[in-house]
């Protein structure tokens, strides 16, 4: 019965994670189109009243007109009635704690620990993953406080910053694990950015116009900063999201350098999308993201299978199954944790061992499966799955 409260506390979780990040990255991407799409306003009385910039936009069959102020209104009261963006980013990186919670650390034998890679016990990963959850943003926070107006430099050590943790990560954790707090520490800097800087900033530029007083437009800049921020980790973010489903990029033996070539291509759509919001088309940017996508897709293709070496017949592999997969993989799974067959696939029978010996062999082959080669699987034994593999597929054909 834990288990299966279990799994409705990530059904549950992953649905608020997906509905408030929509809503979050929703409003981020509104936001920054429209700061890069604003023109000078069309009438010097609103210039007169500190409009800094306008956007004319039709929408559902109306018209809306966007006006931003740099520093509010020029001789006039602020509105009482602000909208503030700040609870679908709140919500986004609880509900995806939550789950971090739920499946990584509640479950780190299985999914966070890889004693292939490192023997850690579950406490230890569950205190490793916190330190770069909150050391990631620290050290985030401190290269932005001291280099404030080199913004080149600041990229650059950011862009460190994620290669370095990227690396380690992998040296510490189950791969898929390793992929996932990549982008959880990246998520966690884009939430710290609202809580700690945007909306305090915003804050205090109101307290100053209600109170009459000259608005500081320091916070100003620096929610500008981390809102820009903000935009480039976005894509990062969501594709370690996804990643889970595809071990064809974090099972590889340089996943890290995978997940960095992915990321990489992600800031490059994405700045292509900022810039033509302000107006320019540059090519080579999304051109350049499709190439870097395109080698992974050459550098990843599996190898042909070999056919070569003695027959191996369904009984064998069965066996093979019933020793190294089915614990999880029943219809009744015995491995402590799961209330029902990752994924819904089912190893038991024949026919459902023919049914998935596709996944099966790409999985184990890329050493994604077992989880954390819990059941200790060995090379020799993922060798002959994949030579049965190869020979059914020869036979087929």
């Amino acid at each position: 019965m834990d288990a299966y409260l279990l799994d409705w506390a990530s059904l549950l979780l992953r649905w608020l994670h997906l509905v408030a990040g929509v809503a979050w990255i929703g409003a981020s991407f509104y936001f920054v189109m429209l700061d890069n799409a604003l023109r000078t306003p069309a009438r010097p009385q609103d210039a007169a009243r500190g409009v800094h910039g306008e956007l004319w936009a039709v929408h559902g069959g109306g018209f809306y007109c966007s006006q931003k102020f740099l520093s509010g209104p020029r001789g006039e009261p602020l509105s009482e009635h602000l909208h503030w963006s700040k609870w679908e980013a709140y919500t986004t990186w609880l509900s995806g704690i939550g789950l971090l919670a739920a499946i990584y650390w509640l479950g780190a034998s299985t999914h966070l620990v890889d004693r292939g890679v490192r023997d850690l016990a579950p406490a230890a990963a569950v205190g490793l993953s916190l330190a770069f959850l909150g050391g990631g943003w620290l050290v985030y926070d401190l290269l932005c406080r001291l280099l404030g107006g080199r913004e080149r430099l600041l990229a650059a050590l950011l862009v460190g910053l994620v290669v370095v943790a990227d690396w380690a990560l992998h040296q510490l954790f189950a791969a898929r694990a390793a992929y996932l707090h990549v982008g959880a520490m990246l998520g966690t800097m884009m939430a710290a950015n609202v809580f700690f800087h945007i909306i305090p900033g915003q804050r205090r530029m109101v307290a100053q116009l209600r109170a009459g007083q000259a608005v500081d437009p320091l916070p100003g800049r620096i929610g500008k900063q981390r809102s820009v921020h903000n935009t480039y980790f976005t894509l990062p973010v969501l594709f370690t999201m996804i990643s889970g489903h595809y071990p064809m990029t974090y099972a590889h033996p340089q996943g890290w350098l995978v997940l960095l070539a992915i990321m990489a291509a992600g800031v490059l759509i994405r700045q292509f999308f900022v810039l033509r919001h302000g107006g320019r088309r540059v090519w080579w940017l999304p051109a350049g993201a499709a190439a870097l996508l395109g080698a992974l897709v050459v550098a990843l293709a599996p190898a042909e299978p070999d056919t070569d070496g003695p027959p191996v017949t369904l009984a064998e592999v069965q066996q093979l199954f019933a020793a190294r997969c089915t614990a999880c993989h029943a219809e009744r799974p015995s491995w402590e944790g799961f209330a029902q067959p990752p994924k819904g696939i089912v190893l038991e029978t024949p026919q459902q061992i023919l049914q998935h010996a596709a996944k099966s062999a790409e999985t184990v082959a890329n050493g994604y499966m077992p989880l954390g080669n819990l059941t200790g699987m060995s090379a020799d034994e993922r060798a002959q799955l994949a030579r049965w593999f190869a020979q059914q597929q020869a036979a087929a054909r």
